[in-house]
């Protein structure tokens, strides 16, 4: 699935441009930031093979199965089925008090609105190996990962341990995951299998042509204000803005005219939703056009009425000419808002995060033109 020295065929989905990189066949991940590295085309039915190891110890990675094009709602993974890629040393993490809800030989699992009915051992969908197989860092481990008809079994180091079945997508992007530790990939193959004609429902979404913002590593393509102390940070997949004085957005340097737009909110617990607490600006307009917290100016305000502390909310946002269109959702896309409004705002302008006083998260932020 790749050539010797080029990721064609591949697409970084949210990560930085340094995140991955391939040299003499080998795919190298930095771990920095959280995020995926997904084919280009989708897949259906096959059997994949691959070879990973982990460069340090505790290392954790995967492989996505029949997954989305971008991140999913308030994280940095694709919604799809997860193949466990970790190293022996991540048992430190496991509680022996508590029931097992993970190995380091090969779990299966669905993730963030993915469902699938796991085979064998399991805790909840999650399907354990039937055997201890894999090998621990710096040593290569061999996964082959058979896919048809919404059915998936892993193979670790030659025999099949683990899988799942009615698998919800049966049909969308693999990927390789970025999660914090170096991990390399080599000798990634795949047959196709014939198909099963998947209905629309059991089919991930189509790539619609959206880019990442934020690389989830520093700022490079935005505008940081110059004003200090300075509130924003970049933490991994997330953007974190701290309390204090109310403060100028954080600005692409890009311009956008018309385009979709999507960014993800996260409202702590403590957050104040009587007043401003977060925002997305748009077409280089000071105030925001949807807005969290009341009491504030904006086209959209999103008081206590409309959404609640401790969650994560993606704002999606289509913009065509001085019109506006918004949809509002939860994670795993629930309990959906719309929302218009014609908004007297220039025909192009850079896209914005609102500075509201108070600390809160910003994440996934992508834009696609129309």
């Amino acid at each position: 699935m790749f050539q010797p020295n080029s990721l064609d065929g591949w697409v970084n989905a949210n990560c930085a441009p340094e995140t991955w990189s391939i040299k003499d066949g080998v795919i190298s991940c930095t771990g920095k930031p959280t995020g995926a590295l997904r084919t280009a085309k989708q897949y259906e039915n096959f059997i994949l093979e691959a070879e990973w190891r982990h460069l340090s110890d505790a290392g954790n990675s995967g492989i996505f199965i029949w997954g989305t094009p971008i991140s999913a709602p308030g994280v940095p993974f694709l919604r799809g089925i997860e193949v466990q890629v970790l190293d022996h040393g991540y048992m430190k993490n496991a509680k022996p008090d508590k029931p097992r809800w993970f190995t380091t030989h090969g779990d299966v699992f669905p993730i963030h609105g993915a469902t699938m009915e796991p085979l064998g051992e399991h805790n909840g969908q999650r399907s354990f190996p039937s055997e201890e197989r894999s090998k621990p860092s710096p040593e290569w481990n061999h996964y082959r990962i058979e896919a048809n008809n919404g059915k998936l079994t892993l193979a670790v180091n030659g025999k099949v341990v683990s899988g799942g079945d009615n698998c919800n997508y049966r049909k969308g992007y693999l990927a390789l995951e970025s999660e914090g530790a170096p991990v390399e990939f080599r000798n990634v193959r795949i047959q196709e299998l014939p198909s099963t004609n998947p209905p629309a429902d059991l089919t991930a979404p189509a790539d619609q042509g959206w880019k990442a913002l934020y690389t989830g590593v520093d700022f490079r393509n935005w505008i940081t204000p110059a004003t200090p102390p300075l509130k924003w940070e970049s933490s991994d997949w997330q953007i974190t803005l701290k309390e204090g004085q109310t403060g100028p957005a954080l600005w692409t340097e890009a311009e956008f005219g018309d385009c979709e737009i999507i960014c993800d909110v996260n409202l702590p617990k403590t957050v104040d939703l009587t007043i401003p607490a977060a925002g997305l600006c748009v077409r280089g307009l000071s105030h925001p056009l949807v807005m969290f917290g009341a009491g504030g100016k904006a086209p959209i305000i999103l008081g206590p009425d409309k959404v609640q502390p401790g969650r994560w909310y993606r704002i999606k946002a289509t913009l065509q000419g001085k019109k506006a269109k918004v949809l509002i959702t939860e994670a795993q896309e629930k309990n959906p808002q719309t929302f218009e409004a014609e908004v007297d705002m220039n025909l192009k302008g850079r896209i914005g995060l609102s500075d509201l006083t108070q600390a809160v998260n910003y994440a996934n932020i992508f834009v696609r033109d129309l």
